[in-house]
């Protein structure tokens, strides 16, 4: 049973940095597939960023130019940054991760993912 669990979550104001991590009880280099969602009562569980085994990253357009996810497999951890918060970063957020998938970016969207994290809430106050 692969358990991932979320940290980082905070109220912050707009135009600060969040960053939160994922620590994985799995060896994280096994699975090919890592990502980070935000879910809302408005938009439902959207996918932020993904990132793969060999390092191929992609964003929402919501974040693109503000954040980063990475992970570091000597850790067993994923990490999400955003810079530049906006009150529409609201919500919980998610780690996902699977060992086997067919593509891993934010269009192909939370189908798929066998390992899900509780998630960490974030507020951002204008």
């Amino acid at each position: 049973q692969v358990e991932l669990v979320e940290s980082g979550g905070e109220s912050v104001q707009a135009g600060g940095t969040l960053r939160l991590t994922c620590a994985s009880s799995e060896d994280t280099y096994k699975f090919f597939c890592m990502a980070w969602f935000r879910e809302t009562p408005e938009m439902g569980r959207v996918a932020i960023a993904t990132v793969t085994s060999d390092g191929f990253t992609t964003y929402a357009d919501s974040v693109k130019d503000r954040g980063a996810i990475w992970k570091d497999n000597a850790k067993n951890t994923l990490y999400l940054k955003i810079d530049n918060l906006k009150p529409e970063d609201t919500g919980v957020y998610t780690c996902a991760a699977e060992e086997v998938r067919a593509r891993c970016t934010v269009r192909a969207g939370s189908a798929g993912f066998g390992h899900w994290g509780q998630g960490t809430q974030v507020a951002v106050s204008s």
